[in-house]
């Protein structure tokens, strides 16, 4: 069964071949087997799951199940889970357990999903790695002495492992996509608004999104399907109908405009990677597409600028991290300004300690025109670069990621280095546009990520565009040696 796409495990609970209490019973045994060698859970929330999978076989027996009832999902640990510890991979948050559920949670609840646990990710999604987790990194099921791209790394290294088959992720600057580039996963980072922010701990408000990861852009749609829609209690969601993205997976894309930006193409694209995306877009060719060169000039400034505005508002939003209300709290304080000092100092991992300093810095009097505003005014240049782009072609497309996964340690002390893992996407969080990651083929044996930019709130053309793909090849399709 653990091979077995979304689609096929739902006809699989419908025809009573096997019930949601023995999938989940099955993944949960997987789980203990394989995740000791990948670290991609946080929490395994075994009695949680059971008591779910049972009330989904109610529902199935009772012919009220939608084609994610019954179906085993991972949570990315930053999304809040009643009653089930809420860490966002950091000492910070060890001990929370949250009162309430995010409204992503409720949403796959309702449909009848079955959490099965809390995925590894980096600490407060800050990192491109998975290694700045306080439990440790996740680790790529393709080679586990490798990195299984961040933050969203849990989710992608338990989707590629078919541990579930479906897991959650949030994407700020690529942290849905550049993990599923790197564990051969579909991950969808939908339009900024599109996907409730309600109950996911905050990194960077104006680019946090979450989406779904999954095996195949047909699990993609599904869950998508459910996560996505309008929510009152958060003020970035956007009022508008969800289509059932389902319905044009199979559309024609003959004449569709392709386009081919210059500046993902230039220097710096390992040779295995720029030869399995090639390969890629020729198979458009062959389905009728056209390609068409077109140029994103400000595409560069897109890491600088990036690394300001998240910054900033991560020190905006973690200044409430401070041991009075909730979280950890440093051993005897002093006094009250020891406690503050002492429980962030404590409580947080370097690379955000990094990201609040530089953030202050630049909201600081002085420096807030210089750095934080003029990284919003870049970000208009970006998003105008897209717009422009958007009136001669349909989607966008290049690679993912600009080398395949690096090892575990690699560009731990090279934060730069780290940062330009991110070059590819963090363009399209700026601009507030969907993307996807498809599986394209390997480069020494790791996979490679082919990644599709469209228009906003066009979630569905891009399903269309990457499951067409999918549908001549099976990159999605391959399992890591030692997992099958």
């Amino acid at each position: 069964m653990f091979d077995k796409t979304i689609t096929e495990l739902a006809a699989g609970l419908r025809n009573r071949d096997f019930s949601s209490v023995e999938l989940t019973q099955a993944l949960l045994k997987r789980i203990a087997e394989f995740d000791p060698r990948l670290n991609s859970f946080v929490t395994v929330a075994e009695e949680h799951a059971l008591a779910q999978a049972r009330a989904a076989d109610e529902r199935l027996a009772a012919g009220d199940a939608s084609a994610l009832t019954g179906i085993p999902v991972a949570q990315k640990d930053i999304f809040c889970t009643d009653g089930i510890r809420t860490s966002c991979g950091s000492k910070m948050l060890d001990n929370f357990v949250a009162p309430y559920n995010a409204t992503v949670v409720d949403r796959i609840d309702a449909a009848g999903a079955v959490m099965i646990g809390k995925s590894n990710m980096d600490e407060f999604a800050m990192g491109s790695s998975n290694e700045t987790s306080f439990y440790g990194p996740a680790r790529n099921p393709w080679d586990t002495e490798r990195v299984p791209g961040g933050s969203s790394g849990g989710s992608a290294a338990a989707v590629a492992a078919c541990l579930v088959p479906a897991a959650t992720g949030t994407d700020t600057g690529g942290s849905i996509r550049q993990p599923a580039a790197l564990c051969g996963i579909t991950g969808l980072k939908p339009t900024y608004g599109r996907v409730s922010r309600y109950g996911m701990i905050a990194f960077a408000s104006s680019l946090d999104q979450g989406g779904p990861m999954a095996r195949s852009v047909e699990d993609a749609a599904i869950l998508l399907g459910a996560m996505a829609g309008f929510d009152p209690h958060d003020s970035t969601s956007l009022d508008k109908p969800v289509p059932d993205y389902r319905v044009t997976l199979h559309d024609d894309i003959a004449g569709l405009r392709i386009g081919l930006p210059a500046e993902y193409f230039s220097e710096g694209m390992d040779a295995g990677v720029a030869q399995s995306i090639d390969a890629a877009i020729d198979e458009y060719r062959k389905l009728g597409a056209q390609v068409v060169d077109v140029s994103l000039p400000n595409s560069h400034l897109a890491v600088p600028a990036y690394y300001v505005v998240a910054p900033a508002e991560c020190s905006s939003n973690l200044s409430r991290f401070d041991g009075v209300r909730y979280g950890y709290r440093c051993e005897n304080p002093a006094d009250l300004e020891d406690m503050y000092k002492r429980s962030r100092g404590e409580g947080f991992g370097a690379e955000v300690k990094r990201r609040i300093m530089i953030g202050t810095y630049a909201l600081s009097a002085g420096y807030y025109d210089a750095y934080y505003l003029k990284a919003q005014q870049v970000r208009r240049l970006i998003s105008d670069d897209f717009r422009r782009a958007f009136e001669h072609v349909d989607v966008l497309v290049g690679p993912t990621t600009p080398t395949p996964a690096f090892r575990i340690g690699e560009k731990a002390d090279d934060p730069v280095s780290m940062y330009l893992s991110d070059i590819y996407t963090i363009a399209v969080n700026l601009a507030g546009l969907p993307g996807i990651s498809v599986p394209a083929g390997f480069a020494d044996g790791l996979p490679v990520g082919l990644q599709i930019i469209g228009n906003y709130f066009d979630e569905a053309r891009l399903l269309n565009v990457a499951h067409r793909y999918q549908q001549i090849t099976d990159w999605h399709r391959q399992i890591p040696p030692g997992f099958e």
